[in-house]
């Protein structure tokens, strides 16, 4: 039965269309083998485990969503998303994690239990070497906690939502209209509780680009911005070693790059918190582009050297290889992102997922509430 389940969500994961489609189907699946009350799936940035796109936000109460990566990133707990993308399971439990005594942790006093909630189910959605999503899932405080059969499952559930997560990013960006030409980076400035306080017009045209025409600071679109400014305070306090930044795919299907940094007064006394967002440069999104072409690091390297514009010889000199093993390399590279040319590859690697499409002026944008 259990097996069967399994077969039909890998079989989801395959055909979803997109991030949003991906996460509903798999949690409507995983519901039935693995029940649960509450959940909350979030694609990430690969190298920094921030959370992008897709969100998806069930039965979370309001006034609770806000918080959510504050609390993540600047709250000492354990079972963190960092943490658990770092572990050898990649899976955990807070009953597990905790012998039993979930009010050792801050999350559970503060988030889990006020909601009604008892245990709680992490996992990492990995492959290859980046966490391209990541998943929390509570359960009602009268049921009984996630088992180790629980884990299992979720554990043969990941590969799957991992490769779908993982292939949206090769994805083309679509046929929107030509974006015009960009007057250069925007700039918002938080306070310490992670509250907008002023932007300029770049930051405002670029939200709209993120989130859509109706951008929030509190709406779900906005999710990586501010787990990109948590991240920045947990930094400025010593507790994470950042980077406070994220590589995202707009609404508006081009990528954009957010960074942030905590900022200090003349006297030494802390300040805003300065987050710049701008379209990506070629060079950020590379590497999550490379990883998710699954290239091993050999290929990647080669990859590198194309874009460097080297000759098979130069490459060979390089990378002390022969030539013929050099060609063999891009064989198996072409193949794999699905080209006949080195113009190609740079093409697919760089052009297509680097390309200014943005919707027409004022098409809806489909976002729910975070």
């Amino acid at each position: 039965m259990v097996e069967r389940h399994i077969a039909a969500l890998e079989r989801a994961c395959r055909e979803a269309e997109n991030g949003d489609d991906l996460f509903g189907d798999v949690s409507e699946r995983l519901r039935q083998i693995l029940p649960f009350d509450c959940g909350a799936w979030f694609g990430t940035d690969p190298a920094t485990v921030l959370g992008t796109f897709p969100v998806r936000v069930e039965n979370v109460e309001s006034g609770h969503c806000e918080s959510y990566w504050e609390r993540e990133c600047r709250v000492e707990d354990v079972l963190l998303f960092r943490d658990v993308a770092r572990s050898k399971e990649g899976v955990g439990t807070l009953y597990a994690a905790t012998d039993d005594n979930p009010a050792r942790s801050a999350r559970w006093r503060e988030f889990i239990a006020p909601q009604g909630y008892g245990d709680e189910l992490r996992a990492a959605f990995r492959l290859g070497g980046g966490t391209w999503g990541v998943v929390d899932l509570m359960r009602d405080k009268h049921r009984p906690a996630f088992s180790a059969a629980d884990v299992k499952i979720m554990r043969a559930v990941v590969p799957a939502v991992a490769t779908a997560l993982r292939g949206f990013a090769t994805r083309d960006a679509g046929q929107g209209s030509r974006h015009p030409a960009d007057s250069g980076p925007g700039t918002a400035l938080y306070d310490d509780a992670g509250l907008l306080l002023s932007l300029d017009e770049n930051a405002e045209r670029l939200f709209m680009e993120l989130a859509g025409p109706s951008w929030s600071p509190s709406s779900q679109a906005m999710t990586p911005v501010r787990a990109v400014v948590a991240r920045a305070a947990s930094v400025a306090a010593g507790r994470d070693r950042g980077p406070a930044a994220a590589r995202l795919r707009a609404s508006s299907g081009r990528w954009l790059s957010v960074h942030a940094s905590c900022l200090r007064r003349p006297g030494g006394e802390p300040g805003p918190t300065a987050l710049i967002i701008e379209p990506a440069k070629s060079s950020q999104i590379a590497p999550i582009i490379v990883e998710a072409y699954r290239l091993t690091v050999r290929e990647q390297e080669i990859t590198r050297a194309i874009a460097r514009g080297l000759s098979n010889p130069e490459i060979a000199a390089e990378l002390f290889l022969s030539p013929h093993t050099v060609r063999d390399h891009l064989k198996t590279i072409f193949a794999k992102v699905g080209v006949g040319s080195r113009g190609e590859l740079i093409a697919k690697l760089f052009a297509e997922h680097y390309g200014p499409v943005i919707h027409a002026p004022g098409a809806p944008v489909a976002h729910s509430e975070f």
